[in-house]
């Protein structure tokens, strides 16, 4: 296994948050060989790739990546399903680890890519603020200092007293949002789930992650949503098959990756 560094404690007035990845990889073993040209012609659509060099043949789910970013960067990542974008995300949020190359993470990370993780279905929203604080590194009076925003912010009303398994996805994702967006992390992960909200909650959580992106911390977010994109991000990563195909400004990677100037028809 290669290198991932992580460094999510400690003041973050005396160090620079970044994330750093040199020519990284992340594959997966397959175990199944019988199974071997289905998982080919599968995996083939969806962008990762089989290697046979090697006894047990393995999915390459991203190869040779390179990224440096640092605090106050908001990168789109883009790409067809399948691309590696999710991938990329879990990597950066140490959850994988490179099987070759090195990853690097300076600062109090935030995943909101996998609403199950630091959330139990049996016990109330307000609980659930407190168990994911804890999971995101907060302390219990810290988040229960900040209960009161999080309940304003989602609008859950009642339904913070119900146990979470009789919430709808949507609801989910606006308690993963409230609790995120008010701790202040220095890295911001987002994945393209927060899509399951309606419009109105939508415009009012893109404008609490915009205050919070400007006020502190960097945003990595892999998102279909050209419009969402557009007003967090300005700069932007193609993923192809698991490979970084551009990396650039926003308005010139859409426009590649579209074949058209998409800000422009969005009046931008």
């Amino acid at each position: 296994m290669a290198p991932f560094r992580s460094s999510g404690n400690g003041s973050g007035t005396d160090r620079q948050v970044s994330i750093d990845i040199v020519n990284a990889a992340v594959e997966f073993p397959i175990f199944d060989a019988k199974s071997r040209s289905l998982k080919k012609a599968v995996l083939g659509r969806a962008g990762g790739r089989i290697a046979s060099s090697s006894k047990v043949p393995v999915i390459e789910a991203l190869r040779d990546i390179n990224i440096s970013l640092r605090k106050g960067d908001r990168v789109a990542l883009v790409g067809h399903n399948g691309a590696g974008k999710s991938t990329l995300l879990r990597l950066m949020s140490g959850i994988y680890e490179p099987t070759r190359g090195y990853a690097s993470v300076v600062g109090k990370v935030a995943p909101v890519f996998d609403l199950a993780v630091g959330m139990d279905p049996e016990i109330s929203g307000l609980e659930n603020i407190l168990i994911r604080g804890l999971f995101l590194g907060m302390s219990r009076k810290e988040m229960e200092a900040r209960v009161d925003d999080i309940a304003e912010f989602t609008e859950l009303g009642d339904y913070l007293s119900m146990p979470l398994r009789t919430y709808s996805t949507g609801m989910r994702v606006r308690l993963a949002l409230g609790v995120v967006t008010s701790i202040d992390p220095e890295i911001l992960l987002l994945d393209e789930g927060i899509g399951a909200v309606d419009a109105e909650f939508l415009a009012k959580a893109r404008n609490r992650l915009f205050e919070l992106v400007e006020r502190s911390g960097m945003l990595v977010f892999a998102s279909h949503s050209d419009e969402f994109l557009a007003d967090l991000c300005d700069t932007a990563i193609w993923l192809e098959h698991g490979t970084i195909r551009e990396y650039g400004p926003l308005r010139e990677v859409l426009h590649h990756y579209k074949g058209r100037d998409v800000l422009a028809e969005m009046g931008r």
